[in-house]
């Protein structure tokens, strides 16, 4: 495709990465970064330069805001009026969106897109594939995305944007906002980090009780490992009696009965609350 986006947060550190896979591409990309350093970041690591407003979004098909959330909502009612009917404004995280920050222009498009990063389990056969945790650069990564506003074959293109500025792709998804909003934060940053972070804790911990440190990283990541595959059926087998016996009584110990709460819409909707 050679539709024009217009770019904004270019130099930023997603920005960047999304400039570099868009340059990959037949996309025509006008870069707009408010910072200096940003500027130079964009100029030195993938060779382009910026442009001001106004030039950037004139004729722009696509707006991208790889933004902070917190400024989703100033950026966006900025630049709102500048916009014509049917542009495509995309943002890369449901946050902003669900939480209402968005203007109120029902003859523009609105989608949503955000990456699942690689998969712990992948068929990565490159050293740089393995290495890429984050995805966007070696390793395959699925996407999902929605059509907050418009019509539904403007789906096509944002789903096309997508897959370009989070390439190699392995999957893609359609959701709807609010599916995306339960995802993250409430999946992957309110339930798995917050997990993730008790984890090293408890290995902290098992360390200051007197267990050496690279013995207790390679034990905990090794068991996280075997543990993962069997729990998400990523290879045949069950948890011995001992472990099965271990996690009946450690969940109480460290859940609260009511944990699953943590995905209900108002506990979705106060956490966005809190970071936009």
């Amino acid at each position: 495709m050679d539709a024009k986006i217009a770019l904004f947060g270019a130099g930023g550190k997603m920005g960047v990465r999304l400039s570099k896979n868009l340059a990959k591409t037949d996309f025509r990309v006008a870069h707009v970064e408010v910072s200096e350093i940003g500027r130079k970041r964009l100029k030195d690591e993938v060779g382009v330069d910026c442009i001001e407003v106004d030039a950037a979004l004139d004729g722009a098909d696509v707006v991208i805001l790889a933004v902070p959330d917190t400024l989703i909502g100033k950026v966006s009612h900025a630049i709102s009026p500048k916009l014509k009917a049917g542009t495509m404004v995309m943002l890369l995280d449901a946050a902003a969106p669900f939480a209402g920050h968005l203007p109120e222009r029902p003859d523009l498009i609105y989608f949503v897109s955000h990456p699942c990063h690689p998969l712990i389990f992948n068929d990565e056969t490159t050293e740089e594939g393995r290495r890429d945790y984050f995805g966007g650069v070696a390793a395959k990564q699925s996407i999902t995305s929605a059509l907050m506003q418009g019509p539904d074959e403007a789906f096509a293109l944002g789903e096309a944007v997508a897959k370009a500025i989070y390439a190699p792709i392995l999957r893609s998804y359609r959701l709807t906002v609010e599916q995306m909003a339960i995802l993250e934060p409430g999946l992957s940053e309110t339930i798995c980090a917050t997990l993730l972070d008790v984890m090293r804790e408890a290995m902290d911990e098992t360390v200051r009780r007197g267990v050496p440190a690279e013995c207790a990283r390679d034990f905990l990541l090794g068991h996280m490992n075997i543990l993962a595959a069997v729990t998400f059926k990523e290879i045949p087998g069950m948890f011995s009696d001992a472990c099965n016996k271990a996690i009946q009584f450690g969940k109480p110990r460290l859940m609260r009965d009511d944990w699953l709460k943590c995905l209900d819409n108002d506990e979705i909707a106060e956490s966005i609350r809190r970071i936009t």
